[in-house]
C-alpha cells in the first residue's frame, strides 16, 4: 500500500484521512478561538485578502472547499449577494456542523455538503470561483484535488488557495520556536489537544513551498498562476485562472 505523510510520520494513504479527521474532530469547538490566539488575529486579515483576490461579483457561484467554521463562506456571501450562491463544504462532519450552525445563528443560510475534495459531487463547470483556506495541506492527493477544482470551474473561473507556506528565511528560527514549543502548549491549554497543534506545525513544513505549489497548479491546468506572500511568507495566497 502506498505511503504518505501525516506531519512527520509516514502512514498508509488510507489512514491519513482518518487521522486528519481525528485531529479536527478533537478541536472543532475551539477552532476559531485557537485561530485568533495562535495568529494574534492575523488569520482574519489573511482571509479578507484571499476573499478580495477571488474577484467575485454579485451573482457568482462559489465553492468553499474545506470551509470548516465558515469564515470565508461568510465573507464571500456578502460579495455575491442574494443573486449569487456560496457552497460550504468540508470532509469533516463536526467542523462542517460548527460552520453551518454559526452561520445560521448570524442569519446566513447557505447550501452545505460534506464531501471529499478529491471527489467533488458537482458537475463540470459549475462555479465561478473555488476557494480553499488552510485545507490543501491536509489532502492526501493534492494533484487530484487541484484537478477536481479545475473541473468544476467555468471558463474565466478562479482558484484561490490560502495556505501556510515557506517563511522568510530570517524569520525561520523564531517561527520554528513558536511552532514547536509554544503552539502545542497553547493547543493543550485552550483546546485540550497539544498533539493536534504539533501536527499543524509538522504539516506546514511538509506542505509544498510557494513555487512548488504554483507549479502544481499549472500542471493541473491553471493559467496565469501567481502568489502573494503575507506576513513574511507565513502564509501565501495562490490564484490561478481557467482560460
Amino acid at each position: 500500500m502506498s505511503k504518505t505523510h501525516f506531519g512527520y510520520q509516514q502512514v498508509d494513504e488510507s489512514e491519513k484521512a482518518q487521522r486528519v479527521a481525528g485531529v479536527f474532530d478533537a478541536v472543532a469547538s475551539r477552532y476559531d478561538l485557537m485561530n485568533d490566539l495562535m495568529s494574534a488575529g492575523l488569520h482574519r486579515l489573511w482571509k479578507r485578502f484571499a476573499v478580495d483576490a477571488t474577484l467575485t461579483r454579485p451573482g457568482d457561484r462559489v465553492l468553499d472547499v474545506a470551509g470548516g467554521t465558515g469564515d470565508l463562506t461568510k465573507l464571500l456571501s456578502k460579495r455575491v449577494g442574494p443573486t449569487g450562491e456560496v457552497w460550504l463544504t468540508d470532509i469533516n462532519g463536526p467542523m462542517l456542523a460548527t460552520g453551518r450552525d454559526r452561520l445560521a445563528d448570524e442569519g446566513l443560510l447557505v447550501p452545505v455538503a460534506r464531501c471529499d475534495a478529491e471527489h467533488l459531487p458537482f458537475p463540470d463547470r459549475t462555479f465561478d470561483c473555488v476557494t480553499v483556506a488552510f485545507g490543501l495541506r491536509n489532502m492526501t492527493h493534492k494533484d487530484i484535488a487541484l484537478a477536481e477544482f479545475r473541473r468544476v470551474l467555468r471558463p474565466a473561473g478562479r482558484l484561490i488557495v490560502l495556505e501556510f507556506s515557506k517563511v522568510w528565511k530570517p524569520l525561520a528560527p523564531a517561527y520554528d520556536t513558536y511552532s514547536f514549543s509554544i503552539l502545542p502548549r497553547l493547543g493543550g491549554f485552550i483546546a485540550g489537544n497539544p498533539d493536534a497543534y504539533r501536527y499543524l506545525a509538522e504539516s506546514i513544513r511538509m506542505h509544498p513551498d510557494q513555487e512548488t505549489l504554483k507549479g502544481m497548479m499549472e500542471t493541473a491546468g491553471f493559467a496565469r498562476v501567481e502568489y502573494f506572500n503575507l506576513t513574511g511568507g507565513v502564509v501565501a495566497v495562490h490564484r490561478g485562472w481557467v482560460d
